[in-house]
């Protein structure tokens, strides 16, 4: 490790220009992309936001950390797929989950009700050729100047790329998993 010292100047001019809904991508093969969405959503109704976090890839029923805790503090969150892909027993009716759950997410973006929407695994349906990317592309145009949308998932598509405010690629260096160790309660879920 190289000690640094630390920046006796700001770094950088306040920005100018005005405030605005921001499009924000969490991609990469990495751990982590959902998790920053989540701390993003208890950020911004911590600050007394609407809020509302879509999971394409969660069942409904799902009761993970995040579930237990938004439910908790009131936070809405909803499952609109059927788990993973090589879990599920018909594909096409996971196809249909999303596409009907992206009809619930493109309402919630749209209506203006939402400071920040969260599209967490998204890319997964539109990777997949499950949802219309040019949709999500005129839906994410569409919406009311000051709704934040944050969407996650590997292999976000380019054309979401170059619309974004705002895009981390969260990279893979190492993870237990590699090394035998299963997923675990609290870390993982």
């Amino acid at each position: 490790m190289q000690i640094e010292t630390p920046p006796t100047e700001k770094r950088h001019d306040k920005p100018e220009g005005e405030r605005r809904g921001l499009v924000i991508v969490n991609t990469g093969d990495g751990k982590g992309k959902s998790t920053a969405a989540f701390g993003l959503a208890l950020r911004a109704y911590g600050r007394g936001k609407a809020v509302k976090v879509f999971q394409f890839m969660k069942v409904p029923s799902a009761r993970f950390g995040e579930h237990r805790l938004f439910e908790q503090i009131g936070l809405p969150i909803e499952g609109l797929g059927d788990g993973f892909s090589w879990k599920s027993k018909d594909l096409e009716h996971s196809a249909q989950l999303a596409r009907d759950g992206w009809a619930r997410a493109r309402e919630a973006m749209l209506s203006g009700a939402y400071f920040l929407i969260v599209l967490d695994e998204i890319t997964y349906p539109l990777i997949y050729g499950w949802l219309p990317l040019q949709e999500v592309l005129d839906a994410l145009a569409a919406r009311p100047r000051d709704v934040h949308v944050c969407l996650t998932g590997r292999r976000c598509p380019e054309e979401i790329i170059a619309v974004a405010d705002t895009v981390t690629e969260m990279k893979l260096v190492k993870h237990a998993f590699q090394a035998g160790v299963p997923a675990q309660r609290g870390i993982e879920d």
